[in-house]
C-alpha cells in the first residue's frame, strides 16, 4: 500500500540526495570523459550540466607529462526547476522546497506499522516514531491483523512489538487459514544483455500468502540470479509496500569501473602563463609587481608524485558473467635536467636550487633564469634562488633578488638588486637616491650615479662613481677615460683607485680606507645612537632634580608626580645600561680597526680636487689644492703622498661565464 507517508519518505531522500549532488567534482582523461561521468552522478543530461575547470588537462607529447582534467559540474538552472516541478507533480502539488521546508520545521516523525502473511503466519513489523512523533496504536495493529481468514491473533506479542519496535524485522503474530494455490506468485525477466533483473507478481487470492523477502531472494536464485547482484534493499521496498502486476526491480548487474590511467601529481604550477599575485597581507590589496612567474626551488625538494595506474573492478551480470575491466594506463616519469628519482621510484627531486618547469613535458630545474626583454610590468618583480640574466633594461621601481649572480646586460634605474654572489652591468645604474645594489661578491658597472652600494668584495666601474654611498670589504676600482668619483662616500678596506677625484666646483667628497666598512658603519651607528642617548639623559637629569627639589620643599609629592619620578629613575637606569653596552661594542670595534692589518690606499692616476676629504685607517687628509698623480697611504701616524701606484688588479676574477 503507497501511502503519502511513503512518498514523502522517498521524496526526501531523493531530495538529500539532490542536495548532495549539488554539484561535483570529477577527474578524467578528457573533458568529455568528465562530463559524461558527472552526467552520471548527477542524474542529468549532459547539455543540462555545466562546468568550470579546475585542473586543465594535458595528453602530453609520446604519453609524458600526461596529466588528467579535473572539474567541477553543475546541472543547469533550467534542469534543476524542470526536476523540482517532476517531484511537485508526482506529490500532488507539494514541492521540494515544501518538503524540505516541512522536514526542517517538523523534526518529529510518527511511527509505521507493516502488517503481512507469509507462509500460514501474520507478520508484523513496527518503525518507533521519532521525537514527539505518534506511537504505532495497538488497536491499528490487531484491526490490519484481523480478516476473515485469521484464526489467532497474540495480542500480548503486538503490545510487546508497538512498545519496543520489530529492528526492521518482520515477526509472526498469529495465524490465518492458508490455502496455498491462493499464494502470490512471482515471475522473473532478465534482461537480454544479463545486465537487470525484475520480478512481477501477481497478487494473493483469497487466504493465499504474499511472498516474503527470503521467497523473493530464493525465486530469483532459481533463476541464477548471482546473490551479490541481488538487491535486497528493493525486495523488502517491495515487501513492504508490495506494487502487483507491474515489474519490480529486485536485481542488477555490478558495473564495471574502469582502472585511472597513472599520471603526474605536480606539485608546482605547469602552466608558465598563470600569475600567481600576491595580496598584501595588511591591506588586502594586490601587489602586481610581484607576478611570481618563478617557480623557485632547493636542492632535495619534491617536485612530483607518480600516481600509479588503477587495476580496474571486474563487474559482474546477473548471473554471474564476468564484464571486465579496462585497466589504467602507465606512464613513465618524464624527468629532464637537474632532477632525479627518489628512492621510493615515485617522487621527482630537485638536485639544484633553481627554477622549476616543463621542458617539453619533462621536469627540469633551470640554475638560471633569463629575461630576453628586460625587468618591468610584465615580468614584475623578481625572486630567484639560481642566477639571474637580463638582456635588457631594469626599470624604476622593479627589483631582482637572487641567490646566485644577477646580470643586466643593458642599464638599471631605480630599483634594488640584490644578489648573493656577483652583479654585472653593462650599462650604469641611475638610482635617483633610492637605488640600492648589494652583493655577496664584486660588483661590475660602467657607471653608478645616486644609488648605495655594498659589496662583499669589489666595486670595478669603467666611467664615473656619482653622489653615491659605496662600501667594498676588499677593493673600489675606476679604470677608463674618465674614471671620475665625484660626490658622495666610499668606503674600502683595501684601496680606491680612479683617475680624478672631486671636482673643480670643490663637490665635497669623502673616502675612506684602510677600515673594514662594516665595522666603520656599526661605529656610526653606534656613535649616532649614543648621541641620542646621551641627549635624553642630560634631560632626564633635569627632570629627576626638579621633582626631588620639590620633594624636598614640599617634603611630600602628589602621587602622580612620585609616579613620575619613579619612571624617570627607571627610565635613566635603562639609559645607563644601554650607554654601558654600546661602549662595550665601541671598543671592541675600535680594538678591531687598531688591529686592521690593510694599511689602505687612495691612488689617483689624474687629479684630486680640493674639496676632496680622505681617510687612512681613521686619520683625517683634507685636500685644499690640486693634487696630480698622487696615492695617500698611512705611515708613522699620519696620512702620507707619494707617487702614483697602479691598481692591484691581478687577484680580480669575474667567475666562469661572465665578461
Amino acid at each position: 500500500m503507497v501511502t503519502l507517508e511513503k512518498i514523502r519518505e522517498d521524496l526526501r531522500k531523493e531530495l538529500q540526495k539532490d542536495s548532495d549532488l549539488n554539484f561535483v567534482e570529477v577527474r578524467a582523461d578528457t573533458l568529455e570523459e568528465a562530463l559524461a561521468d558527472a552526467s552520471v552522478q548527477l542524474d542529468a543530461n549532459t547539455k543540462n550540466l555545466e562546468y568550470e575547470v579546475q585542473e586543465k588537462g594535458s595528453a602530453g607529447m609520446f604519453g609524458l607529462a600526461k596529466k588528467p582534467w579535473k572539474i567541477r559540474v553543475y546541472q543547469t538552472a533550467e534542469a534543476i526547476e524542470k526536476k523540482k516541478k517532476q517531484m511537485a507533480q508526482a506529490t500532488g502539488g507539494v514541492s521540494a522546497e515544501g518538503v524540505a521546508e516541512e522536514e526542517n520545521k517538523i523534526v518529529d516523525k510518527d511511527g509505521v506499522f507493516f502488517v503481512h502473511h507469509f507462509g500460514s503466519d501474520i507478520y508484523l513489523k513496527v518503525v518507533l516514531p521519532v521525537g514527539s512523533g505518534r506511537p504505532v496504536e495497538v488497536g491499528e495493529v490487531i484491526a490490519a491483523a484481523q480478516r476473515s481468514d485469521t484464526l489467532s491473533i497474540e495480542e500480548e506479542n503486538i503490545k510487546k512489538f508497538v512498545k519496543e519496535g520489530t529492528n526492521d524485522k518482520y515477526e509472526s503474530i498469529g495465524m490465518f487459514n492458508h490455502v496455498q494455490s491462493a499464494d502470490a506468485v512471482g515471475v522473473v525477466d532478465i534482461s537480454s544483455d544479463e545486465m537487470l533483473a525484475t520480478v512481477t507478481v501477481s497478487p494473493p487470492g483469497v487466504n493465499g500468502a504474499e511472498l516474503s523477502i527470503e521467497q523473493l531472494k530464493k525465486l530469483l536464485m532459481d533463476y541464477e540470479v548471482s546473490e551479490p547482484c541481488i538487491e535486497l534493499d528493493k525486495i523488502t521496498e517491495f515487501v513492504d509496500n508490495p506494487v502487483y502486476n507491474v515489474p519490480f526491480e529486485m536485481a542488477a548487474a555490478r558495473k564495471a569501473i574502469d582502472g585511472a590511467d597513472a599520471y603526474m601529481d605536480y606539485k608546482f604550477e605547469t602552466d608558465n602563463k598563470k600569475h600567481r599575485m600576491k595580496e598584501d597581507e595588511k591591506t588586502g590589496q594586490v601587489n602586481f609587481k610581484e607576478l611570481n612567474l618563478i617557480h623557485n626551488v632547493v636542492a632535495g625538494e619534491l617536485l612530483a608524485v607518480k600516481i600509479d595506474a588503477q587495476r580496474g573492478q571486474g563487474g559482474k551480470k546477473i548471473k554471474g558473467g564476468y564484464i571486465e575491466a579496462r585497466n589504467g594506463k602507465d606512464i613513465q616519469i618524464p624527468l629532464g635536467k637537474n632532477v632525479k628519482l627518489d628512492a621510493d621510484g615515485h617522487s621527482v627531486l630537485a638536485m639544484v636550487d633553481g627554477q622549476v618547469s616543463l621542458d617539453n613535458g619533462k621536469i627540469c630545474v633551470e640554475p638560471v633564469v633569463t629575461y630576453d626583454k628586460g625587468i618591468n610590468a610584465k615580468t614584475g618583480n623578481v625572486q630567484f634562488v639560481g642566477t639571474v640574466i637580463v638582456n635588457g633594461n631594469v626599470e624604476d621601481g622593479f627589483d631582482i633578488k637572487a641567490d646566485g649572480n644577477i646580470e643586466i646586460n643593458g642599464s638599471v634605474g631605480n630599483c634594488k638588486l640584490t644578489a648573493g654572489g656577483y652583479i654585472f652591468i653593462t650599462q650604469g645604474v641611475m638610482g635617483r637616491n633610492e637605488g640600492i645594489l648589494t652583493a655577496g661578491k664584486s660588483i661590475w658597472a660602467k657607471f653608478i650615479n645616486s644609488t648605495k652600494v655594498d659589496a662583499g668584495e669589489h666595486v670595478l666601474v669603467s666611467d664615473s662613481i656619482m653622489t653615491s654611498e659605496v662600501t667594498a670589504m676588499k677593493r673600489i676600482i675606476l679604470r677608463g677615460k674618465r674614471a671620475q668619483i665625484t660626490g658622495g662616500h666610499l668606503f674600502a678596506t683595501e684601496e680606491i683607485a680612479a683617475k680624478n677625484f672631486g671636482n673643480e666646483g670643490g663637490t665635497e667628497t669623502i673616502m675612506e680606507v684602510g677600515i673594514d666598512p662594516k665595522a666603520k658603519h656599526r661605529q656610526l651607528e653606534l656613535q649616532t645612537e649614543q648621541n641620542a642617548l646621551i641627549k635624553e639623559l642630560e634631560d632626564v637629569d633635569l627632570n629627576i632634580n626638579t621633582l626631588e627639589q620639590n620633594k624636598r620643599n614640599m617634603r611630600k609629592l602628589p602621587v602622580e608626580k612620585e609616579e613620575k619620578l619613579t619612571q624617570l629613575t627607571e627610565r635613566k637606569n635603562e639609559i645607563i645600561e644601554q650607554s654601558d653596552k654600546i661602549n662595550a661594542e665601541l671598543e671592541q670595534i675600535a680594538e678591531r680597526l687598531r688591529e686592521l692589518k690593510a694599511i689602505g690606499k687612495v691612488k689617483a692616476s689624474g687629479t684630486v680636487y680640493p674639496g676632496t676629504t680622505i681617510y687612512v685607517r681613521d686619520i683625517k687628509e683634507a685636500v685644499t689644492t690640486e693634487v696630480k698623480s698622487v696615492t695617500f697611504f698611512y705611515e708613522g701616524g699620519f696620512v702620507k703622498r707619494g707617487k702614483y701606484e697602479e691598481p692591484i688588479t691581478d687577484d680580480i676574477e669575474a667567475p666562469e661565464g661572465y665578461s
